[in-house]
């Protein structure tokens, strides 16, 4: 609950073209987002079948399911505001204060077309009741797994606390996102097989088919989670044949299998709907677009400049962004044996799966286009990466560690309240303007921006959430201590 509250809390505005088919998947349970044409650069449109995002549907489907149940709430809103602004034919333009002219274009279009207050509730709906709770729920995950792994409940929180706050998971939780949605989903598919919480003495059969439906809806959600599929099918493997003979069932693998298959029809359902061809992805009927012209769709071969970038660029790389993480390449203390909290089995899988996105992101000439969003294409291995990170912290003096991790959180939480990377020094004006500026909230700043707000203070939301969370706490706390007494 503390980190969806902190999640919401930081809810960023951006209209990102997932959000297009959620809204139509719950106004009218279709991909076909014509409606919305003309406001975002990732829609197209296909003669005689209708317009869609050059993307795979995952995240939307999850961020239509919030909005179809709030409904009746939002299109109140939106007809009380729509009906208010009847009586003017000719509505004054959006003064929107901005140094980027599309998103003041954006702004006056949507406001046009009375779309303006539908989409900002849509954003934050599909962020507070979708991206909130499942990134939350990749926190607890990161708990569990700590703690099955030290047996130590304080430090347990600490690390799954920093999961949350010091890496890119805060950053891009801020609006509806396929690439943290397929980091959770990854690390979902890993615990389900790996089940290091297991109870000793009993048997630690992983649940394989959950594992394939987490496993094959990365793929739902981008086709950067072929990699992860790769990746979690041999690990899947590995821990099957690593079972005794009497438990090693051929079905464990069919169930894995055909929770994989369950995904992929779903996708491929989606492609036939949408393009008429089951096999080809949205990418092929795009119009031509900045890098299409590398290798097939802007996929080519590895590109070392740009597998730099996404390591270490200062506007989208992910130690640049989270320099946390940069305790991963402390190896010897999360390699020798002594030191080390995973098998090899585990280390195997983190580090193949790892490399093998770096390697992918390389080839991704369209990773290039993060100059203006930040980190993005390489946080599916946030995780895994962090597994390492904590583990080297765990073993680093006590006074190090917790300087590492007080740094790193305020350098991500800077990072997540102002989000503007494309100027100057990228993720290190972040911290500029929030050092010497103060805090702020990206939802705020955008109504500020817009004139509804004369100046955003944030010191009353920062304190109404410490009072909640620390309510949370102790009424948790108290629970505990009650049920103890009952034993």
């Amino acid at each position: 609950m503390t980190c969806w509250l902190i999640f919401t809390l930081h809810f960023a505005t951006n209209t990102v073209r997932e959000i297009y088919p959620a809204l139509s998947l719950g106004d009218h349970l279709s991909f076909d987002v014509s409606e919305y044409n003309g406001l975002h650069q990732d829609i197209f449109e296909i003669p005689g079948r209708g317009s869609f995002i050059n993307n795979n549907p995952g995240a939307s489907i999850i961020g239509a399911i919030p909005y179809w149940l709030l409904r009746p709430l939002t299109d109140r809103i939106v007809d009380r505001v729509n009906a208010a602004r009847a009586g003017d034919p000719t509505p004054s333009k959006v003064e929107y204060d901005t140094i980027y002219p599309l998103a003041q274009e954006f702004l006056q279009k949507a406001r046009e077309r009375n779309l303006d207050v539908k989409l900002g509730l849509a954003a934050g709906v599909m962020q507070a009741f979708a991206m909130a709770p499942i990134s939350a729920l990749g926190a607890v995950a990161m708990f569990w797994i700590f703690l099955s792994l030290t047996g130590d409940r304080r430090v347990s929180i600490l690390v799954s606390l920093l999961y949350a706050f010091a890496t890119p998971i805060f950053f891009r939780t801020a609006q509806l996102n396929q690439n943290a949605l397929v980091a959770d989903f990854a690390l979902f598919a890993f615990v389900l097989l790996w089940r290091p919480m297991s109870s000793k003495g009993r048997t630690n059969k992983p649940f394989y088919f959950l594992a394939g439906l987490c496993t094959g809806w990365t793929v739902v959600l981008d086709y950067s989670g072929l990699v992860a599929v790769a990746a979690l099918c041999g690990y899947a493997l590995a821990i099957w044949s690593a079972a005794q003979a009497s438990e090693r069932k051929i079905g464990d693998l069919g169930r894995f299998a055909f929770g994989i298959l369950i995904c992929a029809f779903v996708l491929m359902a989606y492609q036939w709907s949408s393009f008429g061809n089951p096999i080809l992805p949205a990418q092929s009927y795009m119009p031509p677009a900045r890098f299409t012209e590398l290798g097939y769709r802007g996929f080519s071969f590895p590109q070392p400049d740009l597998l730099f970038e996404t390591a270490f660029g200062i506007r989208y790389g992910l130690f640049t962004s989270a320099p946390i993480l940069l305790t991963a390449f402390l190896v010897p203390l999360w390699l020798k044996k002594s030191h080390r909290l995973l098998g090899n089995r585990e280390i195997v899988f983190v580090l193949s799966l790892t490399v093998l996105f770096f390697v992918f992101c390389s080839a991704n000439q369209y990773g290039r286009m993060q100059f203006n969003t930040g980190v993005r294409h390489i946080v599916p291995v946030v995780p895994f990466v962090f597994l390492l990170a904590a583990n080297a912290l765990l073993r680093l003096p006590a006074i190090a560690a917790a300087m590492i991790g007080v740094i790193g959180t305020y350098w991500s939480w800077c990072l997540a309240m102002y989000r503007d990377v494309e100027q100057g020094f990228g993720v290190f004006e972040s911290i500029r303007h929030i050092t010497l500026e103060g805090f702020r909230l990206p939802w705020l700043t955008t109504l500020e921006r817009m004139g509804f707000v004369s100046s955003q203070s944030t010191i009353p939301l920062f304190l109404l959430s410490g009072v909640l969370i620390w309510l949370l706490w102790t009424l948790g706390a108290n629970r505990k201590n009650v049920e103890l007494g009952w034993k």
